[in-house]
């Protein structure tokens, strides 16, 4: 296995990331998410971009799991969606190359296939799948070779957008079924929730927005106030 994973196992990632619209989107700051969650005992750091990761590497010694998230209307594939986001990131700095592993079909008609062989052949990077389902953990595995797989897409694509919770499920079907490292990721929100993920078998978990995502925080407690409350009740009777 490789070195890297093997000092993942049992730890938590900790995805540094802020929506695109925040203040708080910037590569210095992100750079200090890193730098504290390094602090603090995580074993990895989830970066997403080229500016962020070569920010967060200047600083960090941990093992930065690189992201490209790039919008297109194209597709509905965001996460490193093709070979030259892959490329970026791994030029910018990032130990391991995270992409998207669903079946979706990605921009300019890129082949999962043909960017797994690419970045084997020409970055050589050790690569995590991100997938919503089991089929596309186990095609990962046993057909494309990855060498992690994450739960990250559950909830997000057309046949999971139904759920709200993590995926535990998944994770136990994935550690059940296959031998390399499975990642729990996805709305982890509590330290129940990492106890949990770690008895389905996850060999190492992702937690983001419950540390990092504070716009999301806000938002959170805002709706908790009477302001908010008065706020919204002014704003239906103006509707109605």
């Amino acid at each position: 296995m490789n070195k890297t994973f093997e000092n993942w196992r049992g730890g938590l990632i900790v995805s540094c990331q802020a929506p695109a619209n925040s203040p708080l989107n910037k590569p210095a700051i992100i750079q200090a998410f890193a730098a504290t969650a390094e602090l603090n005992g995580a074993v990895g750091v989830r970066i997403d971009s080229p500016e962020n990761i070569r920010a967060a590497r200047k600083t960090v010694k941990l093992p930065i799991l690189g992201i490209y998230k790039i919008i297109q209307d194209s597709s509905d594939v965001y996460i490193t969606p093709t070979f030259d986001a892959a490329k970026q990131i791994a030029e910018a700095g990032a130990d391991i190359i995270a992409i998207d592993a669903t079946r979706r079909a990605r921009p300019n008609g890129e082949k999962i296939e043909t960017i797994v062989k690419r970045i084997r052949a020409e970055l050589e990077q050790p690569l995590m799948a991100d997938v919503a389902l089991l089929e596309e953990g186990l095609r990962a595995a046993e057909t494309l070779g990855v060498d992690v797989i994450s739960t990250t897409l559950s909830g997000y694509t057309a046949e999971t957008k139904h759920l709200t919770n993590p995926d535990f499920k998944l994770v136990e079907q994935l550690a059940g079924k296959l031998t390399i490292p499975i990642i729990c990721e996805g709305r982890l929100g509590s330290p129940e929730d990492v106890r949990r993920a770690f008895e389905c078998g996850a060999f190492a978990v992702v937690v983001g927005g419950a540390i990092t995502g504070i716009d999301l925080l806000v938002q959170k407690f805002v709706v908790a106030t009477p302001l908010n409350s008065a706020k919204e009740k002014s704003e239906y009777s103006a509707k109605n």
